[in-house]
């Protein structure tokens, strides 16, 4: 059996340039995202096997630096339901079956090759934000070259423009909490990567600076607060065991659809006060609100995601007329239309502010409940020592949020010259804090690679942020993450993981699309 397509994930290969493939010579197809001399990020690669053409396999990432020779294959390792291949010195192709669990692969390690080195790529051409690597999970490598060799380091060409990475823990805190000389403004670029069309630009309190953004954060923050938190609670368990009873047993289920989203969308539902029967529209409006326009994408054009926002704001302000002109109740509507910050917003800036709370309230708990299955799955100890010990459940409620991080950066871009880690960021430059690399900072955090529920400090992470921008509903979202792991463990001895989860194609929200589970009867 042969293998006629194979995909490439590669630092160290080029558009252009020819590799090698057990001594067959390899030439890439036109650039899927039409521009040259970038990293080979997913492209498509014809090669010649003695064995004839077979379906092309898609599912394969391989790294393969230009000095290395690939000597084993696995196909396993992506997908249980593949054999293995070991490819011989003369391009012969073996078959072995696949040994079982071949898909629980340890956090970082989903590149798949024999041999990769990502000390080959030079630095200068280093771009961390390349979408391919966050939908294979293989930036971890890099991310640990940046922080070891150039903690504060440039990129000059990428799909989303120039920007500095910051990779450090310490670097992360001190820019992240110097909101004079790192803006957040909306106009200025606001909180991601990706630079919105002119139309995108919603301002909202965390794209925004002092002291407006103080004023308009006071406006929400009273229903996280603990009291509001003890009150929500007993209906998060309610909901959460009610989710929990009707899953099926025996069979394998998406984990991602019938809980992780079924359960943010029933509490996004809750504080908005918003049509319970329609909540999944929130689930989309997010997806659409952090999804980077193009083919393929959940949105293609920046045109389409604009009219998805539209829709968004003519529901959310339908609501808005309607709690404007009745008392104030205790549902972040009614809190934004009687606030005295808020009450005169212009239609974008409701918009802006809608969007920031809905992908708030949907990104960080879905992805973590989803984070916290995959990551026990894939560390058996930890799941067994949860097991043995429910209450060490807040902790490693805080461990997954760290080992996740389901936002994987915040952008702020410079207010004047500025130097951090020995470097100069002009005014203007676009500086993006990686709150992902922060995390596995081996210099603040000790065995930061190790998934460990009971660390000493598991609180200790960058995941809210820091400073007047951090996460306002952290607290909501430990509690939720809380209550459905002690709900979990009353009823399901375990919940095993079926095959590889499918990620989310971006260096924003660092999530899954699915992730098959059974629940052994």
């Amino acid at each position: 059996m042969g293998i006629n397509l194979i995909t490439i994930v590669s630092r160290s290969c080029y558009c252009g340039r020819k590799v090698r493939f057990q001594g067959a010579s390899l030439s890439p197809l036109p650039s899927l995202n039409g521009r040259s001399r970038r990293p080979l990020s997913g492209q498509t690669f014809q090669v010649p096997t003695q064995a004839g053409l077979v379906e092309p396999i898609h599912l394969v990432q391989v790294d393969l630096p230009a000095s290395r020779q690939v000597r084993e294959l696995s196909l396993a390792a992506c997908h249980p339901t593949l054999p293995l291949y070991r490819l011989g010195s003369a391009n012969s192709v073996s078959e072995t079956p696949p040994g079982p669990g071949s898909y629980a692969m340890p956090d970082g390690a989903n590149t798949l090759a024999a041999d990769f080195d990502a000390d080959v790529a030079p630095l200068e051409d280093i771009d961390v934000s390349d979408v391919e690597l966050w939908r294979t999970d293989s930036h971890w490598p890099l991310f640990e070259r940046l922080r070891r060799e150039d903690p504060v380091h440039y990129c000059r060409q990428s799909f989303f423009g120039p920007y500095w990475s910051i990779t450090r823990y310490n670097d992360i805190m001190a820019v992240d909490t110097d909101h004079e000389a790192f803006s957040s403004e909306a106009e200025l670029g606001g909180i991601a990567i990706l630079d919105p069309g002119s139309e995108l630009r919603l301002p909202n309190f965390i794209a925004m600076d002092p002291p407006k953004h103080d004023a308009q954060r006071k406006t929400v923050s009273p229903i996280f607060s603990p009291s509001s938190l003890a009150r929500m609670e007993p209906l998060i368990r309610e909901r959460a065991g009610r989710i929990l009873d009707e899953l099926p047993i025996g069979e394998t289920f998406d984990w991602v659809d019938r809980v992780s989203i079924e359960l943010t969308t029933q509490m996004l539902a809750t504080l908005f006060d918003f049509p319970f029967e329609d909540r999944r529209k929130l689930t989309y409006w997010s997806d659409v609100a952090t999804a980077i326009p193009g083919p393929g994408s959940l949105v293609e054009t920046e045109d389409a995601k604009l009219a998805v926002l539209m829709e968004c704001l003519a529901a959310f302000t339908q609501l808005w007329n309607e709690r404007v002109n009745a008392p104030p109740q205790g549902d972040l509507i009614s809190m934004l239309a009687h606030g005295e910050a808020t009450r005169n917003m212009s239609p974008m800036e409701y918009l802006g502010n809608v969007g920031l709370l809905i992908v708030g309230g949907n990104d960080t708990t879905r992805n973590t409940i989803t984070g916290s299955v995959l990551a026990l799955n894939q560390n058996p100890d930890q799941y067994a020592k949860l097991r043995a010990n429910p209450e060490l459940i807040p902790s490693m409620v805080s461990e997954t949020v760290r080992w996740q991080t389901p936002l994987a950066h915040m952008r702020r871009t410079a207010t004047r010259d500025v130097e951090v880690g020995g470097k100069t960021i002009k005014k203007g430059d676009k500086v993006i804090m990686w709150y992902v690399s922060g995390n596995r900072d081996d210099a603040v955090i000790e065995n930061p690679n190790a998934y460990i529920i009971d660390r000493e400090r598991p609180r200790q992470h960058l995941s809210f942020g820091f400073g007047i921008h951090r996460c306002v509903g952290n607290r909501l979202a430990e509690m939720q993450l809380r209550v459905v792991w002690e709900e979990i463990l009353k009823r399901f001895p375990v919940i095993e993981v079926m095959g590889e989860p499918e990620r989310v194609a971006s260096p924003f929200v660092k999530g899954y699309h699915s992730l098959p589970v059974r629940i052994p009867a």
